[in-house]
């Protein structure tokens, strides 16, 4: 899920279009688009379906339009689409029911019914076109669409050298938890890989570079997200989650958000979220690791305890500006033993957007505006604690 700007640049527009022109053997048809403040275009399905083809069906709160290059099927609320494949693919936008009609987001009719390996259709982004034909023609540039944005110049008081890596919890095999609250089909690996694309290209927009440990739904082993992804050029490893509480008396009454830097856990709870994340190590493909042994160890673990204190601001500054758009409890700046988190050789957090286990915490993260607000957040975040770092070594002194 994005906003409607970076939607427009997905697309290579300057403006979300007014209308999805079709164009099969049979003519051309027009399809009037409906733009949704912070979402983006919207394509009815109805007009889509009379274009292309097909017929749909419901099935619960699924709505399952089949044709005959594919089958695809949408959750209205939830940004994803089942293709197909062995999970939900994500959108950067959700589908919305109005009415009785089904609005589906133009990136879906330009990442997914024009990708290239389904060869069936065609995506013109200069003109909003959707053409039937399986090769397209080598005058017409037609680029895969990207959901990364060029990088601005940075704002005031960051230096243009700034990079930090997100890394999206869980993905692949690894569905993270199951998303009790979220809508059917919904995990904890789409919830965390939609937050992470927007504060990406939020950060993007800021002037800040980003690197990501995945943009897909892939699993990467723990050990290797923050050593691999983060690595001198790096200022922040931020890895973001979905928390989750066994059955037990009021499990589903306890809601809010928490940041974690690495220490040994201090408290019960703390050392419960460490071992559900560090779960997913089960999942993982087994690689020789370097042993690392005599000084190099002693050098590692000397700086590990001097990015402690700035992982600790991080996660400071993560807690107080989600406290100011997300309404469930704020429960602070918390640490232990995460996998994820003990290789990594710069400042690095997690964060626990809130509880799958709890209704409102779950509409919250799975909702489109919700995500946005998260997202938002995190990266003012992310941006203050970079301009803190500058002022304190001065290097804003630069620019």
């Amino acid at each position: 899920m994005i906003t409607a700007a970076v939607l427009s640049a997905v697309l290579a527009l300057s403006a979300p279009p007014d209308q999805l022109q079709v164009t099969t053997q049979r003519g051309v048809q027009r399809i009037a688009l409906r733009v949704e403040a912070g979402i983006g275009a919207l394509v009815p399905l109805p007009p889509l379906m009379r274009a292309v083809g097909g017929t749909s069906s419901e099935d619960g709160q699924w709505v399952t339009w089949t044709t005959s290059f594919g089958k695809f099927g949408f959750l209205p609320g939830a940004p994803l689409v089942d293709a197909g494949g062995d999970s939900p693919r994500p959108l950067p936008a959700p589908s919305l029911k109005r009415g009785d009609t089904l609005f589906v987001p133009l990136a879906f009719v330009a990442e997914v019914l024009a990708d290239p390996a389904r060869k069936a259709w065609i995506w013109h982004p200069s003109s909003a076109t959707l053409e039937e034909g399986a090769t397209p023609s080598p005058l017409v540039s037609r680029p895969v669409p990207s959901r990364n944005q060029p990088v601005a110049a940075p704002r005031g008081g960051l230096r243009r050298s700034h990079r930090v890596t997100i890394d999206p919890g869980h993905g692949g095999t690894d569905p993270g938890n199951p998303g009790y609250y979220f809508p059917a089909g919904v995990k904890e690996k789409h919830v965390t890989l939609a937050v992470s694309l927007l504060v990406r290209d939020e950060l993007q927009r800021r002037g800040i570079q980003v690197t990501m440990t995945r943009t897909t739904d892939t699993l990467i082993n723990l050990g290797h997200r923050a050593p691999r992804y983060c690595r001198d050029d790096c200022d922040l490893f931020v890895s973001i989650h979905v928390n989750d509480l066994p059955r037990r008396p009021g499990w589903n009454a306890v809601r809010g958000f928490e940041t974690y830097f690495q220490a040994e856990a201090r408290t019960a709870d703390a050392a419960r979220v460490a071992a559900m994340e560090n779960e997913a190590i089960r999942y993982e493909v087994a690689e020789k690791e370097d042993e690392v042994r005599g000084l190099d160890f002693i050098l590692r673990d000397l700086q590990a305890n001097e990015f402690l204190r700035e992982s600790a601001r991080a996660a400071e500054l993560v807690q107080k500006t989600l406290s100011r758009v997300h309404d469930g409890n704020n429960r602070g700046v918390k640490q232990a033993n995460f996998a994820v988190l003990n290789t990594a050789r710069r400042p690095a957090i997690l964060i626990e957007l809130g509880f799958a286990t709890n209704r409102d915490d779950a509409r919250l993260m799975a909702a489109a505006n919700g995500q946005i607000a998260l997202a938002g957040a995190i990266a003012d975040a992310i941006e203050q604690y970079l301009i803190e770092f500058d002022r304190r070594t001065g290097a804003g002194e630069a620019n």
